[in-house]
């Protein structure tokens, strides 16, 4: 039974999220020969506050983008 886990910084569009798993369980379907009715997907969503690159926060990331963006 293949689980597959995908974290996201939250955000997206639900039926985009719904796609995404629909899509990546056809995908193991296809590849593996796994059986639909035995793949698990989970979708977790991370606050931007809580997602990491490097020593800065995603939040704090997008703020900065935003700031340069308006000083244009």
């Amino acid at each position: 039974m293949p689980l597959i886990q995908i974290s996201l910084v939250e955000g997206r569009d639900e039926e985009a999220i719904k796609r995404c798993i629909k899509e990546v369980a056809r995908t193991v379907h296809q590849t593996l020969g796994a059986p639909l009715a035995t793949i698990r997907v989970v979708v977790q969503q991370v606050p931007p506050s809580h997602w990491g690159v490097g020593d800065q926060t995603r939040d704090e990331i997008d703020a900065a983008k935003a700031a340069a963006a308006k000083d244009k």
